[in-house]
This record gives structure tokens, sequence and C-alpha cells, in this order.
């Protein structure tokens, strides 16, 4: 039986690989063989992901870019692919989330938002699909969030945006898959990150939300490990087009 979980001879580009989410999947992708280029704007985070990749075996490097810019993502994937070659594997994990009121929401802030975590998710995509589709081989995996079905207070851009990924990772299914790039996403629960930072500085809060879910606790990062891995590898050859809650059971109760 062939290696399931093996990405030796992979090439994943992560997104927001600096810190938090992006920083675990990085990691995972690394430890199962894959060479990684984590890209953020902050290089010396970057420079720490690289490190801590390298430390167990893992090949890695880095890109600091700005992907707000979005109408110079096409630059910014032949940056990608100097390190390692063309990736066939994009984890789009870079995101915002300004956590205001409806009444403060700005033109600027609304348009910040769905820049990032949607419009950049797509177009850093496209610029890559057509690699992997001269390969016939490839795999997106998106971020999408407990957001994108439920509504929670202060974020309603951000929710806006993350209803969108969840429909883009169809959307992109539908487009891409026939040439064998599969598009998924992850819905992450709560996980101890710079984005819910303020979640878990209360701890009475974050105790609340723990007692939220079936399993009893909120995520550790390494919990995304397993599904980034399979949601990357071979083992998810006929799965495309899923959202993939991992969040403890937060969305079963």
């Amino acid at each position: 039986m062939p290696d399931l979980f093996n990405l030796e001879g992979r090439v994943a580009a992560v997104t927001g690989g600096s810190s938090g989410i992006g920083q675990a999947i990085a990691t995972a992708l690394g430890s199962a063989g894959a060479a990684v280029v984590v890209v953020a704007r902050r290089a010396e985070a970057l420079a720490k992901t690289v490190v801590a990749i390298e430390a167990t075996g893992g090949r890695a490097a880095a890109v600091a870019a700005d992907l707000a810019a979005y109408q110079a993502l096409d630059a910014a994937a032949e940056d990608i692919a100097q390190p390692f070659g063309n990736p066939d594997i994009l984890v789009n994990a870079a995101g915002i989330n300004l956590r205001q009121p409806v009444e403060e929401i700005t033109p600027e802030s609304w348009d910040q938002t769905i820049a990032i975590n949607l419009a950049t998710p797509f177009f850093l995509a496209r610029a890559m699909v057509p690699a992997m589709r001269q390969k016939g081989w490839g795999r997106i995996v998106n971020i999408a969030s407990l957001q994108s079905e439920r509504a929670f207070p202060n974020s309603l851009p951000y929710g806006a945006s993350k209803g969108g990924v969840a429909q883009m990772t169809r959307a992109m299914a539908e487009a891409w898959s026939k040439h064998g790039i599969n598009c998924n996403a992850i819905a992450p629960g709560f996980f101890p990150t710079e984005l819910t930072a303020s979640v878990f500085e209360d701890e009475e809060r974050a105790t609340r939300i723990a007692a939220q879910t079936a399993i009893g606790r909120n995520g550790r990062l390494d919990d995304l490990h397993g599904t980034a891995i399979f949601l990357a590898a071979p083992a998810s050859d006929y799965v495309t087009g899923q959202v993939i809650f991992v969040d403890g059971g937060f969305t079963a109760k």
C-alpha cells in the first residue's frame, strides 16, 4: 500500500506562516516531507518558522510579501516558486479580524478584511493553478471559520469573508478538480492565535467556550496537524469541495 500521508517531493506554500494556524500547518507539512515556503509580511517571524521546520529535518524558506496587495499576487507567486520550484500545495492561512462593532465598520476596514481573507486566497491560488494543472496534481487548502456557519459579535466583515471562503472553496473545486487539483477548507474552532488573543486572555470566557465543545476543551495548534496533512496528501485524493470543521464538536452541540 502506498504511503497515503507522505509529502516527500512536494512543495507547499503557506500564507500566514509566521504565526498561529499558518505556522502550525507549515510545521506539519514539513514534518510530512514537503519543502515548505512560508509567506507573510514579517520577515523576522517567518525566519523563526523556517528554523523550527529545519530543526526537525525539514526544508523551508521564507518569502516576505504584503498579501493585501492582491493585484501583485502574480509576481508574489513567482517569488514563492524560487526556493523549491512551483508549489504543489497552497495553504491560504493569512487572515485578519478587526473585531469592530457594526456601527464602527468603515468602507476601508470592510475592504481590508474582504481583500485579505477572501480576494487574496483566490488570486494567489489562480496564479499557482497553471503549474499544478501542468503536473495534473495539486492541493489548495483554505482556512474557513466557525463564522462560515455562525455569527459572532463584532465580526460582521470577518464572518462575511469566511462565509465567502466556504463557497469559494466549493467553486474552486468545481473549476479545478477535474485537472487533479483538489480544493478544501479547514474551519478551526477556538485556537490560541493572535486573532483570538482577547478570548484566551479572559480565562472565564475561554472556559465557557471550551464547555460549548463536545470534547470539553479548546483547540491546541497541533490538533490541526492531522487534518492539514490529510488534505495535502494522497489520502484525500477523492475529497474536494469540502469544509472540515476542526472544532472539538463546537458546531455539533
